[in-house]
């Protein structure tokens, strides 16, 4: 019996975990269906996640209202395999293996719905590229 294959695991990273690496974990964890490890931190967590982000994750159908911003560690980065920046600088260490990318998104912070909504569609978007990445195997189309 063969086991089953480790699933891949990211880190959604922004300054606040309020915003952009709320909607990209809440993304990936409904599209990837658990096929993919999902964790969101911030190197300097807010008190709430952005009562706008809330609001527009609600008209894609998912709602993350219960979510909390959670601090930034060195372990959720040693534990992923992909780590996704969206603004945190350096704040976000550093390790040989890991596969860093860097999501250049408008900070949702302070701003309205009508702000909030292209910046959700663009995360929407790439989070459906990267769980093609990460899904499909050599030769497989993604499902």
């Amino acid at each position: 019996m063969n086991p089953s294959p480790r699933r891949p695991s990211v880190l959604f990273v922004c300054v606040h975990n309020a915003g952009r690496s709320q909607m990209a974990a809440a993304f990936l964890t409904r599209l990837g269906q658990g096929r993919v490890e999902v964790r969101s931190a911030g190197s300097a967590p807010a008190q709430t996640v952005n009562p706008a982000v809330v609001e527009a994750m609600a008209e894609a159908g998912i709602d993350i209202s219960a979510e909390t911003p959670k601090v930034l560690t060195t372990e959720a980065v040693q534990a992923s395999d992909v780590v996704i920046t969206m603004g945190c600088g350096d704040a976000c260490p550093v390790f040989p293996g890991k596969r860093y990318l860097d999501w250049k998104l408008d900070d949702p912070a302070g701003q309205g719905l009508e702000a909030v909504r292209p910046i959700r569609d663009q995360i929407e978007s790439r989070i459906r590229t990267l769980l093609h990445e990460l899904t499909a195997g050599p030769g497989q189309a993604a499902p």
